[in-house]
C-alpha cells in the first residue's frame, strides 16, 4: 500500500512539473512578450550620379609605317630603335648617286632648252617686224612663233622633270611622317628597298594623346536612353564627359579623358556598342593594346533610392530581398529590383520607396510578421541621435 502511494506521488509531481512547462510556452507566446529591437533607415530620395565603367584597349591616335619611295641602298640607319622621334626627322639615307646624277642631267637640259627658247624668242620678233613691212611671207613667220612656242613647251618639259628628279633625290633621305615612338628597324645598312614595297622599314607610334576604344552593352545603353527619355536620369552630355581610367594593376591613371564619339551601329557578334575616350599620356604610361576600365557619369538621378547593402540579402531564387518595418511596427519581406552598388549602398529601382523604414541590424532575430521596436540608425550604422 505504501508502495502504491509513492508511485501516485511520483505521477503527481511529474504531472505537475508538466504543467508547469505547458504554462511557460503559453506565457511565452503571449502577445506580452518583450519584441526585438532592431536598427533601421529611413529611406530618403537623393541625388546620385550614376557611373558607368565598361572595359576597354588603347589604341594609338595615330600609326604610320615607314615604306621607300625610290629604289636603292641604305647606306645608313639614323635613329636608335624605340626612341622617340619627331615628324620631318631623316630615319634612313638610301644611296642618291644616280638620283644625283638624274637631276644633274635635267638642269643641265633645261638650260639648254632655256638658251634655244630665248633665241627663238629674237627670231620671232624680228620676223614679226619683217612681216609687218611685207618682206618676208606669213608662212615665215609662223615657222619662226612655232618654233618659239615648241621652245617654250620644251622649257616647261624639263622644268617637270628637274622637279621629279629633284623629288626623287630628297626621297632618298627616308623622313618620318608623324612624331611618336619608332619600334625596330626591319632593315639594316647594304640592304636593297624598292618604292612601295610591302615590308616597312620601320613603325612610329604617336602616344600623345591616346584612344581608349569601349565596349557597352546595347541593353544597358538602352536602359540609359529610357531613363534618359523618361525624365528619370538628367542628362550629363552637355559638355563632353570626362572619363576616369583604372589600369590593369588596379590602380588609377593620374589623368583624365573625354568621351568623344561613340559608334552607330552594334557589334553582332558581341552587341555591343564602341564608344572611343580621348585621354592625354604625356609620360607614355599607355601604350597602345593595354586592357583598361574606365569609368564614366551617364546622368544624374534626382530622386535615388539607396539601401545600405548590410540590409539586402537573397532568397533561395537569388533575388535581392530586405526587411521593411511596416505599420503597426511589423516586419514586411520586399523583393527588390538594385541596379547597381554606390558605394556602401544598393540604388534600388523597386520594391521600396521613400520614407519606408529598412532593417539593417538584427536581421537574424526577426521574421515576417513579427512585431519589432526600432531604432533610428544612419546608413554606416551608427545612432541617428549621435550625429
Amino acid at each position: 500500500m505504501k508502495n502504491k502511494r509513492t508511485h501516485l506521488s511520483s505521477i503527481t509531481l511529474s504531472c505537475f512539473v508538466v504543467i508547469l512547462l505547458l504554462t511557460g510556452c503559453e506565457k511565452a507566446k503571449h502577445p506580452g512578450a518583450p519584441v526585438q529591437e532592431v536598427g533601421v533607415v529611413t529611406l530618403k530620395p537623393q541625388k546620385v550620379a550614376i557611373t558607368l565603367e565598361l572595359p576597354g584597349r588603347t589604341t594609338a591616335v595615330r600609326v604610320s609605317d615607314v615604306r621607300p619611295q625610290v629604289d636603292g641602298i641604305i647606306l645608313k640607319r639614323l635613329f636608335t630603335e624605340g626612341s622617340e622621334v619627331t615628324e620631318g626627322q631623316q630615319l634612313y639615307q638610301i644611296d642618291p648617286a644616280r638620283y644625283q646624277a638624274a637631276y644633274d642631267t635635267a638642269k643641265a637640259a633645261l638650260a639648254r632648252a632655256e638658251a634655244t627658247l630665248v633665241l627663238n624668242q629674237l627670231t620671232e620678233r624680228r620676223q614679226k617686224k619683217l612681216l609687218d613691212t611685207h618682206v618676208i611671207s606669213p608662212q615665215d613667220y609662223d615657222s619662226a612663233y612655232a618654233a618659239m612656242k615648241q621652245a617654250e613647251a620644251d622649257v616647261a618639259a624639263w622644268k617637270a622633270s628637274v622637279e621629279t628628279a629633284q623629288i626623287n633625290l630628297t626621297y632618298t633621305k627616308v623622313l618620318s611622317p608623324i612624331s611618336g615612338r619608332i619600334g625596330r628597324s626591319s632593315v639594316t645598312e647594304g640592304a636593297l628597298v624598292t618604292n612601295g614595297q610591302s615590308t616597312a622599314l620601320a613603325t612610329v607610334t604617336q602616344l600623345d594623346p591616346i584612344y581608349v576604344d569601349l565596349t557597352q552593352a546595347s541593353s544597358q545603353l538602352l536602359r540609359l536612353e529610357r531613363a534618359l527619355n523618361n525624365g528619370q536620369l538628367k542628362s550629363a552630355r552637355e559638355q563632353k564627359t570626362s572619363v576616369r581610367l583604372i589600369l590593369e594593376d588596379g590602380s588609377e591613371y593620374a589623368e583624365k579623358g573625354t568621351l568623344e564619339f561613340s559608334e552607330v551601329s552594334v557589334d553582332q557578334g558581341t552587341g555591343s556598342v564602341t564608344l572611343r575616350a580621348l585621354f592625354p599620356n604625356p609620360h607614355h604610361i599607355l601604350l597602345p593594346g593595354m586592357f583598361v576600365r574606365a569609368q564614366g557619369d551617364a546622368g544624374v538621378d534626382e530622386q535615388a533610392i539607396l539601401v545600405p547593402q548590410r540590409g539586402v540579402t537573397r532568397n533561395q531564387k537569388g533575388e535581392p530581398t530586405a526587411l521593411a518595418v511596416g505599420a503597426d511596427n511589423k516586419v514586411e519581406l520586399r523583393v527588390l529590383r538594385t541596379e547597381r552598388t554606390i558605394g556602401e549602398n544598393w540604388l534600388v529601382t523597386a520594391g521600396l520607396n521613400a520614407g519606408e523604414k529598412v532593417i539593417i541590424e538584427g536581421l537574424q532575430k526577426v521574421a515576417p510578421g513579427a512585431r519589432v521596436k526600432t531604432v533610428d540608425l544612419t546608413g554606416d550604422g551608427s545612432p541617428l541621435a549621435a550625429r
